[in-house]
């Protein structure tokens, strides 16, 4: 793992590409680990499971949403493509 990849330096990207997609919107989980580790798959490959351990937190913090199929999706018991998105107002 890139040597600066620690947890607050995902949950900081996390954020900041969630914020700046806005409401409504969605980012993917690779995107968070390519804006730290590059686009070469050696490079944001090994954030993969990094990145879920920060969103699942993030998820119980009520901070973000994880979605599948576009329904937030219990964060202790998930499995497959998932996407990351900012809760609403309804969620908050």
């Amino acid at each position: 793992m890139p040597k600066n990849a620690v947890p607050e330096e995902l949950e900081a990207t996390m954020l900041a590409l969630l914020e700046e997609r806005g409401p409504g919107r969605t980012i993917g989980p690779a995107d968070v680990a390519q804006a730290i580790g590059g686009n070469q798959p050696e490079g944001w490959g090994p954030l993969m499971q990094p990145v879920r351990k920060v969103a699942v937190r993030l998820m119980k913090e009520g901070r973000i949403v994880i979605l599948r199929k576009g329904r937030p999706v219990d964060p202790d018991d998930f499995r497959g493509t998932y996407r990351l998105g900012l809760p609403s107002e309804a969620e908050t």
